[in-house]
């Protein structure tokens, strides 16, 4: 199998984790095509009654619950240099760009990105835990490698590039967003503009995708690809979403600009 010439060969475990992840993402997408939206950012509170929300939710400040979703992966990360301490340099780089991507997301949710609104604790939790235990899951499937024999195609340089790629365009577009809002009670929504803006509404999920296929390709498990490509699909899904919200909203919105992926889609 062509496939097997980048992977690490897996085990029934990681066979089963890679296949779960990846049907759990992969239908969280579909269903950000379909219009049932995990309710965050805009999308908190579309298609319930304000008075209902009030009643059923608890909810947190999307500043605090986005950097509490962040930072159990994060700390997976930084505690995976102590609990596997002895291991390769495919595995250092792969705990390190793990722990730098997801402390690179707190402190923007701290420090970066202006919010205007609230998260649902049930929300925080469901994305808290999928970060959290995927990123273990990556961690620990790269701990079961250790002695079987190297991929026939090494990626890890590659990955080092596509990660270093994706998390500089990621905050890149980022910072053009929080600029777009100010500081004071209004914060109303602006089409963004600049960098890749100008071509789809979510470059920074596209850059995103490329810090996901960068683990992917540093790390050559089966389950790093089934993660990586479960979360594009996710990704394409929410940023399709976004985009039909934008066109819902703003009658100057351009046609040409797609979701994630320039001229495509």
């Amino acid at each position: 199998m062509a496939l097997m010439k980048f992977l690490f060969p897996p085990s029934l475990f990681v066979t089963a984790t890679s296949l779960a992840s990846f049907t759990l993402m992969a239908s969280s997408g579909l269903s950000e095509l379909r219009g049932k939206n995990l309710e965050y950012s805009k999308f908190f509170n579309i298609g319930s009654k304000a008075s209902d929300v009030e009643k059923s939710k608890l909810k947190l400040p999307s500043r605090i619950a986005m950097a509490t979703l962040y930072t159990p992966a994060f700390l997976a990360g930084v505690s995976s240099f102590a609990i596997f301490p002895d291991e390769n340099l495919r595995f250092l780089l792969l705990k390190s760009t793990i722990s730098i991507h997801f402390f690179k997301r707190v402190l923007e949710s701290c420090f970066l990105h202006k919010y205007s609104g609230e998260m649902g604790l049930d929300t925080m939790i469901v994305i808290l835990s999928s970060y959290f235990i995927s990123s273990a899951l990556v961690i620990f499937n790269q701990h079961l490698t250790v002695g079987l024999p190297e991929p026939p195609i090494d990626l890890t340089n590659p990955g080092i590039l596509l990660f270093s790629i994706g998390i500089i365009g990621n905050f890149y577009h980022h910072y053009l967003l929080s600029k777009l809002r100010s500081q004071g009670p209004n914060k109303e929504y602006k089409i963004p503009k600049g960098g890749l803006f100008g071509f789809v509404i979510c470059p920074h999920y596209s850059f995103e995708v490329l810090v996901f296929w960068g683990f992917a390709f540093i790390s050559q498990t089966l389950f790093s690809f089934a993660y990586a490509m479960g979360t594009t699909f996710y990704l394409l899904g929410r940023s399709s979403a976004t985009r039909k919200w934008y066109l819902s909203k703003f009658e100057d919105f351009p046609m040409t600009v797609k979701a994630m992926i320039p001229f495509l889609f």
